[in-house]
């Protein structure tokens, strides 16, 4: 394509909200008019099916719940009073938490004001507050936040270590919505075991935000917490940024909730519009399909050129991948369907694996994120005309173009500047896409069979430990692993047996093993 049908096509697929200041460009993501023309009418039935959703339909059918993250930025749209009030409720009861916070009022009892947020959990629980708290926290933020989102000790303790000094000036919030998740489980026992160490008392210095009624609910009610805040059952993780999940870490940061939820209300009226063309998400999922031919056969390789936006990749790789990622459709077909979703930021990545992009397996298309202003400040010049700033931009098209002189494909995303009115638009125009696309290509973006069967897994691994423990206890000269599994009627597990008896022994946990660690089969299991 010359030149002037290139310049005409980016006219052609360039969207431009003026309110927000955001641009779209999918010129260079390869389709045509008759590729247009067939996905038309799948459009016209996403339009209906994302209009139901809003309305309140059951999307989750698994949990029988509706999904009403749309309803969080714009309470007016809820579908029945009692919903709307809840929702203004608890953005109220945000925001006079943390000015008390803020001002004092709520303070620990050995220290005058909290000093540091301790987050914990695991998901959309974490992952959405610490790209928002990366991209938008000030420098001098009230509360300095930290995060555990793994069951990792020696994560958690690295995180505790941080902390030492100022645990007793630490206000801790625990996200789970059932309160039985492992994970934000195993961080909170961990963590009021530090604060017993010190003889703190954990209950004035913690809030808790989940479902009401649920485990965690009901302990943080039975101990005394501070204050718990609401997790509702329509909210999935994934899109609980703007619920209590997101904007209760970010207030007490200091954060503009309000101008959040406003830059994501105003993206929610613009990825309305049943009209290609006038829809941003629309024109992502569009541009998704296309690029993957409507299978995901290329990567979403996401290129924020700007340090806070960082942890946009991370975000979006469980919103895109754990939304879309399905082995079966609506109808109960075998799809395998999804994106993989992986980045880094530019121009780091220039230097990392773009040269794998331009020029090795053409499995991808690109996402650019670009950010127009450049600094709070004036910018000094490098060289005459030429800044910091300037060398930024400039890598960016320059990469954007040699993709596609290659013929790799690629999205842009222009946003005026990382603040939270924009931040809140980029979560709500993704949030849409992925809802638009799970209906173009007929899976169910709303619920997660795969990451349920791998907690059930887990629990059952750690059901077999027991099992093998108990045991154990009647074997004091010992036993090989195979004859371990027998006696316990796991001799389809003995692989899985061997893991943990091998975690056990690293971890001092009771168990030796003897013999030639290259056969495992010829190990002698020990209780010690």
């Amino acid at each position: 394509m010359d030149a002037t049908a290139l310049w005409q096509r980016y006219q052609d697929w360039l969207y431009y909200h003026e309110e927000l200041g955001l641009y779209l460009d999918i010129s260079r993501i390869r389709f045509d008019g008759a590729f247009l023309k067939s996905v038309k009418p799948k459009f016209e039935k996403a339009f209906r099916d994302m209009e139901a959703l809003e309305n309140g339909a059951i999307a989750n059918p698994d949990e029988n719940r509706m999904v009403g993250h749309y309803w969080l930025r714009d309470p007016d749209s809820a579908p029945d009073r009692q919903l709307k009030e809840e929702i203004v409720s608890t953005i109220e009861k945000v925001e006079t938490f943390a000015a008390k916070v803020h001002r004092g009022e709520i303070k620990p009892p050995l220290a005058p004001k909290f000093t540091d947020l301790l987050s914990i959990g695991i998901g959309g629980s974490a992952l959405g507050p610490q790209f928002v708290a990366d991209a938008l926290a000030p420098l001098d933020a009230p509360l300095n936040i930290h995060f555990i989102d793994n069951t990792d000790p020696d994560g958690i303790d690295r995180t505790l270590d941080k902390l030492r000094d100022r645990l007793s000036s630490t206000l801790v919030l625990t996200i789970s919505k059932s309160g039985g998740t492992p994970e934000p489980r195993n961080g909170l026992a961990e963590v009021k075991s530090a604060f017993e160490a010190q003889n703190l008392n954990f209950s004035r210095q913690a809030v808790a935000t989940t479902q009401i009624g649920s485990k965690l609910y009901e302990q943080a009610i039975a101990e005394g917490w501070l204050e718990t805040f609401p997790m509702d059952d329509w909210v999935g993780g994934r899109t609980s940024e703007m619920s209590a999940v997101g904007l209760l870490p970010a207030a007490l940061q200091g954060i503009q909730i309000r101008e959040m939820l406003a830059g994501a209300k105003i993206m929610d009226i613009a990825t309305r519009k049943p009209d290609i063309k006038k829809n941003p998400a629309a024109l992502l999922a569009l541009a998704w399909y296309a690029a993957g031919d409507g299978r995901g056969e290329k990567d979403m390789v996401v290129l924020p050129y700007k340090d806070r936006l960082l942890l946009l990749s991370r975000y979006l790789q469980q919103l895109v991948m754990e939304s879309l990622g399905k082995e079966k459709d609506l109808d109960g077909n075998i799809v395998n369907q999804g994106i993989a979703v992986y980045g880094n930021k530019g121009s780091t990545d220039q230097h990392a694996y773009v040269q794998q992009l331009r020029e090795g397996v053409p499995n991808f298309f690109a996402t650019f994120i670009e950010v127009l202003r450049d600094r709070d400040r004036p910018s000094p010049e490098l060289q005459p005309g030429v800044t910091a700033g300037d060398y930024l931009s400039g890598f960016l098209q320059g990469t954007r173009q040699a993709l596609y002189d290659n013929g790799r494909g690629s999205i842009t995303v222009t946003i005026s500047a990382v603040a939270p009115r924009d931040v809140g638009a980029l979560v709500a125009l993704y949030e849409r896409a992925v809802g638009l696309y799970g209906f173009l290509v007929n899976v169910n973006a709303y619920h997660q069979p795969g990451v349920e069967a791998g907690k059930k897994a887990a629990a059952s691994v750690l059901e077999l430990q027991q099992r093998c423990l108990q045991a154990l206890e009647t074997e004091s000269g010992g036993i090989s692993i195979p004859d371990l599994a027998a006696k316990i009627s796991a001799s389809d597990e003995v692989e899985t047996i061997y893991k943990i008896l091998r975690h056990l022994e690293a971890n001092d946990r009771g168990v030796r093993l003897e013999g030639d660690f290259g056969r495992p089969e010829t190990l002698t299991v020990i209780l010690k």
